[in-house]
């Protein structure tokens, strides 16, 4: 999904909201705020809230900058690993969920992650919020997930 979206934003080069998943984009912070920390935590996007979120009321940790570098990534993987094992997973169980090459797959990740499951839980402001070439680029990149996601069980399935 990343060699995709690094594709995609070299064609979309110059459009400021071709970015993924709600990732890119503030929540509504305001703008006088005079704490240094809230105003870097509302640029940060939805897989460094959610590090930070585990990370605080989990271990009672707050983030450092450096630390959100490498937690937000985490996240990011975690969550594409997690979905390629529920993929492979369905698909041993009901086969029929391989048709359509994994791109079913993706559609039903990005409803139910990208436009349901995080801004539910308040890393990213709602579907509605954010220009329709934004839901375009996160579809795409989530159709791109489940066919890889596919291909991958495809190789490994032999």
């Amino acid at each position: 999904m990343d060699r995709f979206q690094d594709v995609w934003v070299s064609f979309s080069a110059g459009n400021d909201s071709r970015k993924d998943d709600r990732s890119s984009e503030n929540d509504s912070e305001p703008a006088n705020s005079n704490n240094k920390q809230s105003d870097n935590e509302s640029d940060d996007d939805a897989t460094v809230k959610a590090a930070s979120a585990i990370s605080e009321n989990v271990f009672g940790h707050r983030l450092t900058p450096n630390e959100k570098k490498i937690a937000g990534p985490l996240v990011h993987y975690a969550v594409g690993a997690a979905g390629g094992i529920v993929y492979g997973l369905a698909a041993e169980l009901a086969p029929e969920i391989t048709k359509g090459a994994g791109l079913p797959y993706g559609t039903a990740f990005w409803l139910v992650v990208d436009e349901g499951l995080v801004p539910l839980l308040g890393f990213a402001k709602g579907p509605s919020e954010y220009p329709l070439s934004a839901d375009a680029y996160a579809l795409a990149s989530r159709l791109a997930f489940g066919a890889t996601a596919e291909g991958v069980r495809g190789l490994l399935r032999g």
